[in-house]
């Protein structure tokens, strides 16, 4: 019982925050001490809410009217479902009933001040020079502007990104069973996740969703492969030059007759590029780009992956590497799984 209620309070914050407008929202004093005392039901705002509209209008296509739609009730629903908790990380996931979005928390201090202060601003940039980038769409960033005993306590958390589900159009595909999904990163590496948190903290069915293995090849013909590449290529660069590691491919294998429903402009890899072999369309985002190897936690557990790896001899941890060697083995993978057809 308390779990759903703490899940029906963070639902209404997050529909709420998407509705108050952040520039009439002060608090004097007083109203802040009020507010500490919060522990489900905190306030949130819009972060940077311009810079995201500009995103979503000018650069992905979006009709705002459809996008704040899917955060209104309908026949009598709340907006948003509970996906899942990722265990080791602590983040909550929500989705919107229409299937268009995701909203994920960044409950860890070193994952949200990067995006923030180090990721916000460039990533803006480089999706306005590259409207067709793999990374994926984050068309809001909400966040809570007062300190909380709730947040504090770790019982509600005060920053969320919400962002395009790259599953949009499943439920409504007859053949929607027939969806592969696949969560993949470099396989030379071992991830502390998975190999140095307690098993006890983490269940097994958490550790088996923490990456995937494609045991095939994606079909590309010759033009199709030299945008994705070139696409990828760029993104990636850019994480590199932002010191991110531990990013991965999210790819999703659709039916070839299926025709699902995309939101924006219908960029290449959102849509579905066909299978050279006819099988099938493909989908694919780059996920997860918050952890920068400057920031402090990191730093701590790369000491701390160092030492368990002289007992351990486990080899390199996607933590432990630099953000080009990550980045040249998650291209080596991407390139190994295609298939180019002339």
């Amino acid at each position: 019982m308390g779990k759903n209620r703490r899940q029906s309070a963070l639902t209404k914050s997050i529909q709420s925050g998407l509705f108050r407008d952040p520039d009439r929202f002060k608090k004097s004093a007083w109203g802040k001490f009020i507010a500490f005392f919060t522990f489900r039901r905190i306030k949130l705002i819009r972060h940077e809410r311009n810079l995201f509209a500009v995103l979503r209008q000018e650069v992905w296509g979006f009709d705002e009217d459809n996008y704040l739609a899917s955060f209104h009730k309908t026949d009598g629903q709340p907006p948003l479902k509970m996906i899942g908790d990722l265990g080791y990380s602590g983040s909550t996931f929500f989705g919107t009933f229409d299937g268009h979005l995701v909203i994920k928390s960044l409950p860890r201090h070193f994952e949200y001040t990067f995006f923030e202060s180090d990721l916000l601003e460039p990533y803006y940039e480089h999706m306005r020079e590259h409207p067709d980038s793999v990374l994926v769409w984050i068309t809001d960033y909400l966040l809570s502007p007062y300190v909380t005993l709730g947040t504090l306590c770790g019982c509600t958390p005060a920053h969320h990104i919400i962002m395009e589900n790259i599953l949009c159009g499943q439920a409504d595909d007859p053949a929607g069973n027939r969806w592969e999904t696949y969560d993949l990163k470099p396989i030379n590496y071992f991830y502390p996740e998975r190999d140095i948190i307690p098993e006890p903290l983490v269940s097994e069915d958490t550790l088996s969703k923490l990456a995937d293995t494609f045991n095939d090849k994606l079909h590309l013909w010759q033009e199709d492969y030299n945008t994705f590449w070139e696409a990828i290529q760029a993104d990636t660069k850019f994480l590199q030059e932002a010191n991110a590691v531990d990013y991965s491919l999210f790819l999703v294998r659709i039916p070839s007759s299926s025709s699902p429903e995309v939101l924006g402009r219908e960029s290449p890899w959102r849509v579905g590029i066909p299978s050279a072999d006819g099988e099938w369309k493909y989908r694919a985002v780059i996920l997860d780009f918050f952890w920068a190897k400057h920031k402090l936690h990191a730093q701590a557990m790369t000491g701390v992956v160092q030492t368990f790896n002289i007992v351990g001899r486990q080899g390199p941890m996607s933590i432990t590497t630099t953000a080009n060697e990550y980045r040249q083995n998650f291209l080596s993978m991407v390139k190994e799984m295609i298939q180019v057809h002339h």
